[in-house]
């Protein structure tokens, strides 16, 4: 399966995840956390469509901007994990789960700023 399959089908399980979250934050747990993990995965998941769309035009730099959507798509995850798991449980993923998270978030962006600014043609 090809990078862009993996991130596009990756970003609809997010959107997916994203929605029920909204949900259960709502209908089952009422914490601010499941709500702020929903947010989380919804946020980026249209980012990675777009910026997968981008590459695959060729407005971005190939490499750069497939690592960086894959740290996005783990930073989102991981921060939203580990946001749910407290929500749910009140135990933490692991220590320094969601800081992680949000570390492999921002530079994701910071990739795709330097992928579209590096792109030559």
């Amino acid at each position: 399966m090809s990078a862009a399959r993996i991130h596009l089908t990756l970003a609809a399980l997010m959107g997916l995840a994203g929605v029920a979250l909204l949900a259960a934050s709502t209908h089952v747990t009422g914490t601010a956390n499941v709500g702020l993990a929903g947010q989380m995965l919804l946020f980026h998941a249209p980012v990675v469509f777009g910026a997968t769309v981008a590459r695959k035009a060729g407005h971005l730099a190939d490499l750069a901007a497939r690592i960086a959507l894959s740290a996005i798509i783990l930073g989102a995850c991981l921060f939203a994990a580990d946001l749910s798991r407290r929500g749910f449980s009140g135990v933490a993923l692991f220590p320094r789960a969601a800081p992680t998270g949000g570390w492999f978030m921002l530079m994701g962006w910071l990739g795709l700023a330097l992928s579209a600014a590096v792109r030559r043609g």
